[in-house]
């Protein structure tokens, strides 16, 4: 019955899970905002916006293909005596996506690499649209077994996705803005690629780095950045009054 969904336990689950899924959302929102960055402006709203509504059917047909998506952790191969799913394939197969990733991204910065030139905008465009929603699936394969594990109405679980993906929506724009106005902010977030694609390749050889040790490490990167932020922006409110002489 509708009426059942309507109770304290399932708003509190429905609380729960919204804000696991934020959570394991926030290495998405950082891959976002680094793929959209490097479009033309113009075009930077419309990938983020075009990539996460994707992503939500993505998502949503993950959640009602659940069977399926356990049906992932079978054995295919045996490897070295390495039991190996789809997947572990999945998981070793997206790692190593954000490890090229996040090298050619440092690269262009370090080097200076020119820009797209504007003949290939479209394929720009269709091309962060697509790493969007694909890298949204390794993402999500987690995230997904263990919303299943943690409610049994589809409904409940839906809506924490539908929620998760409006934040998303919501916090992407402005951190993008941020990361583009800060270019150690953009190192630092390159540098979490690499570090999420070194985790999802150690689960896909089945050895699992507890993700509070990487969000630790990522929150301890950020507050750091944080005080070297502040202290270049008092350094040149000084460097400023000295100018005029106050």
């Amino acid at each position: 019955m509708l009426t059942d969904l309507f109770t304290p336990e399932m708003f509190l689950a429905l609380f729960t899970l919204t804000t696991l899924e934020i959570v394991l959302g926030i290495d998405n929102v950082i891959f976002i905002s680094i793929v959209a960055g490097r479009l033309p402006e113009d075009q930077r709203e419309r990938a983020r916006k075009i990539g996460l509504l994707g992503a939500l059917v993505m998502r949503i047909l993950l959640l009602v293909g659940i069977v399926w998506i356990v049906g992932l952790t079978a054995p295919v191969a045996t490897i070295m005596g390495l039991e190996v799913s789809l997947r572990d394939i999945i998981l070793f197969a997206g790692g190593l996506f954000l490890l090229i990733k996040g090298t050619q991204e440092i690269h262009k910065t370090v080097e200076g690499a020119a820009e797209h030139s504007k003949d290939s905008r479209l394929s720009g465009l269709a091309a962060a649209v697509a790493q969007i929603m694909v890298l949204d699936i390794v993402f999500s394969l987690d995230s997904v077994i263990t919303a299943v594990g943690m409610v049994d109405e589809l409904a409940i679980m839906i809506a924490a996705v539908v929620i998760a993906i409006g934040f998303m929506l919501w916090a992407s724009k402005p951190l993008s803005a941020f990361i583009d106005r800060h270019p150690t902010v953009k190192m630092l977030a390159f540098s979490f690629l690499l570090l999420i694609g070194v985790a999802l390749i150690a689960d896909g050889l089945h050895f699992h780095i507890p993700r509070g040790y990487l969000y630790f490490a990522v929150a301890f990167s950020i507050l750091v950045e944080s005080l070297n932020l502040a202290a270049a922006k008092r350094r040149l409110k000084k460097q400023q009054k000295k100018q005029r002489g106050e």
